[in-house]
């Protein structure tokens, strides 16, 4: 049925997620299609496809950004369904739409679900109906400085500043005071004008600024029949610029009576939305671990997904694919062991600055327990045009020191020369010993560079 259904799948992205994509279609007996610019020509993910097409020039919006170009590349090769990966095209709602139109199956949730939790104000809103717990913000989008003041004083200093579109810790800062806000909200503005396609002004959203909280997300499963799973939580707290560096599974800073609650409104948000496909809620957890509030709702497959693949034992790539071709596949959500990913930047393990470069040397671990998703290999080059994420290393113990130890065996062993790369601070961070402790939040790296 699978391969009736889907047949060829053209995968939207590049790099790892696109090579990483690739391996479960062609696993499962389809044909993997892949769209590239002329800037990662002599990528794997391009030669490993099927088949390849190039899309247009380095520049995202002549080549990956550009919906008509995929389109025609899907209908050139015979492709019956997209896959978005993550990041470009894959929480654009009015893409998705214009797949469906074109006849072709699009591998995620329903264009309507991308659209109401796009919007960061849209999405809370419809959460707090739904009875998931949020933090005290702005229902309605603010627009100017003075809006912001009023509403910064309803809601209480500090505040977290963000833009109401948009994903990545991009735009984001914390307010203190009066001050502090006028910084905040013109740094939001900014990045806002990247994602309005109106006159109306920048849409920004304020929210109550929780204090020392970790990050925990949760991967949910909508399937056809109606039904949404929990397949445990990630815990997302070390990040640079509020991005996020280092993920690991199961949490190891909050309670299993927490981790119950979590989970359940988890499912609540997916069922409020009718999800379809792999999503993943995102929440903050507070400094006592007594309790969460929703942050945002990620439709489509997380960067960080492999983690919740090495603990379960599933293939969540595959499982999308099932989804979109209507079956309802028998999935468990039993977590066991612990496994932990690294994120390997082309970029400065101190300040985190991108350092783009020809790859001389790529020697990569492996042994039991190991597992690297690499966009890149020995020959090949970072260009400055895109995210400088080279691979994710991801370790699996049966305890969270076991993975801790493999860590740190993997993060030694793993040789990159040419372009700049993190791993230094990835053994720094596996010897911290707040990380070490597991009680940690989204500040560490602000204090590990602080010294």
């Amino acid at each position: 049925m699978l391969n009736e259904t889907l047949g060829t799948v053209l995968i939207a992205n590049r790099g790892e997620i696109a090579r990483r994509i690739i391996r479960t279609v062609q696993r499962l007996g389809l044909r993997a299609v892949a769209v590239h610019s002329e800037a990662d020509a002599d990528l794997p993910f391009v030669h490993e496809a099927d088949e390849a097409v190039l899309l247009g020039p380095a520049n995202p919006a002549q080549s990956y950004l550009d919906a008509d170009k995929v389109l025609e590349a899907a209908r050139a090769t015979g492709a019956k369904a997209i896959h978005p990966g993550y990041g470009f095209l894959a929480e654009n709602a009015a893409f998705a739409r214009a797949v469906v139109e074109a006849g072709l199956i699009w591998i995620g949730p329903a264009p309507e679900a991308i659209e109401r939790m796009g919007d960061k104000i849209n999405a809370r809103n419809l959460m707090e109906e739904a009875g998931v717990p949020v933090a005290a913000g702005t229902r309605e989008p603010v627009t100017d400085l003075d809006q912001a003041r009023e509403q910064a004083g309803r809601i209480g200093y500090p505040v977290m500043v963000k833009t109401a579109g948009g994903g990545g810790g991009i735009g984001m800062s914390v307010a203190h005071d009066a001050e502090g806000l006028a910084k905040a909200f013109e740094q939001a503005s900014r990045a806002a004008a990247r994602f309005s396609s109106g006159d109306e002004g920048p849409a920004i959203l304020l929210e109550r600024y929780i204090a020392r909280a970790r990050h925990v997300e949760v991967q949910i499963l909508g399937l056809p029949d109606g039904t949404v799973l929990a397949l445990g939580e990630r815990d997302c707290s070390v990040q640079r610029r509020h991005q996020k560096v280092v993920e690991e599974s199961p949490s190891p800073g909050i309670t299993p009576e927490l981790r119950e609650r979590m989970l359940a409104a988890a499912v609540k948000a997916g069922e409020a939305v009718g999800y379809l496909g792999a999503g993943t809620v995102e929440c903050l957890v507070d400094a006592d671990k007594q309790d969460f509030v929703f942050l945002e709702m990620n439709t489509r497959l997380q960067v960080e997904h492999p983690v919740t693949e090495l603990v379960t034992g599933l293939d969540l790539v595959e499982l999308q694919l099932r989804v979109a071709a209507g079956e309802n596949p028998s999935v468990t959500s039993e977590v066991r062991g612990h496994a932990i990913e690294f994120r390997v930047y082309a970029e400065d393990p101190k300040r985190f600055f991108p350092g783009p470069g020809a790859i001389t040397v790529w020697e990569e671990p492996s042994g039991p327990g190991i597992r690297v998703d690499s966009g890149y290999a020995a020959g090949t080059t970072v260009t400055p045009f895109y995210d400088p994420l080279m691979a994710k290393l991801c370790v699996y113990g049966a305890s969270r020191a076991e993975a801790m130890e493999k860590g740190r065996e993997a993060v030694e062993s793993f040789k990159v020369e040419g372009p700049k790369n993190n791993l230094p601070f990835c053994a720094e961070l596996l010897d911290h010993a707040e990380f070490v402790s597991g009680d940690y939040d989204t500040g560490l790296v602000g204090r590990m560079r602080a010294k």
